[in-house]
């Protein structure tokens, strides 16, 4: 058993298994490879990315498909080859792997990057984030759209 000291939850307790790497970091966030992935029963579906290298960088994201429940995942060669995929065929949701939209909260409403979806090899917890390809989702997608006006 480990444990990392967080900004945002304190000391967490975990196996060295749980632990999920990203072979190649995350765009923007340089040397950031090794992250948990934390969740907590009273803010389900939420699912904290909390990095073991920096205690101040955590992502909030949710499992895709409680966004978009027929999201159609594409995934590069090469990211199915730092995944640890074949690369002749692509992954299934839930199966093979795991897929969450990182979140956003922004002044208008909270909005997930359906665009670039963290994808995590189920068996070896490599894990990427994807770019979809272009023109298919959006970085931006709201969750909460605003309501139309009502005529009166």
């Amino acid at each position: 058993m480990s444990i990392t000291e967080t900004k945002y939850f304190g000391k967490i307790s975990f196996e060295p298994e749980s632990e999920l790497e990203f072979p190649r970091g995350l765009p923007g966030f340089d040397g950031r490879k090794r992250f948990l992935a934390v969740t907590f029963p009273a803010s389900e579906p939420l699912v904290y990315l909390q990095s073991l290298e920096d205690p101040d960088l955590c992502f909030i994201t949710m499992p895709l498909l409680a966004v978009d429940p027929r999201y159609r995942l594409t995934v590069g060669r090469e990211d199915l080859n730092l995944l640890g995929l074949p690369p002749a065929s692509q992954p299934r949701i839930g199966v093979d792997v795991m897929c969450l939209t990182v979140l956003s909260m922004r002044e208008e409403g909270p909005t997930a990057n359906l665009l670039a979806p963290i994808v995590v090899n189920l068996r070896n917890r490599r894990a990427v984030q994807a770019i979809a390809p272009e023109g298919e989702y959006s970085h931006q997608f709201e969750l909460m759209p605003a309501e139309a006006p009502v005529c009166s």
